[in-house]
């Protein structure tokens, strides 16, 4: 396993991460020039950030400071009601696998989604069997598209807690059933992002990390599952304030030839988003040394 407790070379941070900063919210620019003044080689933005100050202003700076990606968040939510829900979806993916090209990502992340309309508070159906149909068709049309443009694409599986309205992708195993049904052959084109936020508590993650391998695994983000958590999309913790054995997962994902970075992803409305931005990537930072 790497050695990170001498740099941070392999530190990624997620800009949801420092999205606000003592409660305000930080333009990408802005957290991208902190993230360069700290010697941080790699970001994977979200894409209203990049949106909020123009695809070509945050291309330019990328590549003027020689940024990686580690990812472009997200593409997805699949699942729609109508088939103009469903044609906007397939658009606005396109769309996503674009910007991620101009970006050089290393892949796109894909939140798969729910149930229709659950995430804005009314289910259109409740059949969570229906939609997780619909995520396939919707990854098997984007996968010809994003196949053309050589991005890879990344499956996210989420939480059981966000099977509703995130995504009907929950486990490490579902994700890979589909990958390996679209992409038998193991292009490369197709993989998994392994959140350890998500996916601690699965008694097969070692057993299907091992399944998945060096070509399924495309990124790992890392953050820690406080106890008690206040609230379950926004209470994440930074790395060793919680319960996640971090470390044993990351040793699992290398032993199987992952040499990526590792990736903070942090929602945290009562507590680092309060904060200064410059003390939680200095934060970022520590922690990805001691504690990851």
């Amino acid at each position: 396993m790497r050695d990170f407790t001498k740099n941070h070379e392999w530190l990624s941070i997620n800009t949801a991460t420092v999205r606000k900063s003592q409660g305000l919210d930080l333009p990408l620019t802005e957290i991208i020039e902190a993230c360069v003044r700290r010697d941080i080689k790699a970001i994977s933005p979200w894409r209203d950030q990049v949106a909020a100050v123009g695809l070509h202003t945050v291309s330019k700076l990328v590549k003027t400071h020689g940024l990686k990606l580690s990812g472009y968040c997200r593409g997805g939510m699949f699942p729609a009601s109508t088939a103009a829900g469903t044609q906007a979806a397939d658009a606005d993916n396109r769309q996503a696998i674009d910007e991620a090209c101009e970006l050089n990502s290393t892949c796109l992340v894909l939140v798969v989604g729910g149930l229709p309309g659950a995430l804005a508070g009314q289910a259109a159906h409740k059949d969570l069997g229906y939609a997780r149909d619909q995520v396939f068709e919707g990854i098997e049309k984007l996968l010809a598209y994003a196949k053309s443009c050589n991005m890879p694409l990344a499956i996210e599986p989420l939480h059981p807690m966000y099977a509703a309205d995130r995504a009907c992708i929950n486990t490490l195993e579902q994700a890979l059933d589909v990958c390996d049904t679209l992409d038998p052959a193991k292009s490369g084109g197709l993989g998994v992002a392994l959140d350890v936020y998500h996916v601690w508590w699965d008694p097969k993650l070692q057993q299907q990390i091992e399944r998945a391998g060096q070509k399924r695994l495309l990124a790992f983000h890392v953050c820690d599952w406080l106890t008690p958590t206040r609230d379950l999309l926004n209470d994440r913790g930074m790395m060793g304030d919680g319960v996640i054995d971090i470390p044993k997962i990351r040793g699992w994902v290398e032993a199987q030839g992952f040499n990526g970075f590792s990736e903070v992803e942090i929602f945290s409305t009562e507590n680092w988003w309060r904060r200064d931005h410059l003390e939680v990537l200095d934060t970022c930072i520590s922690r990805h040394r001691s504690a990851v």
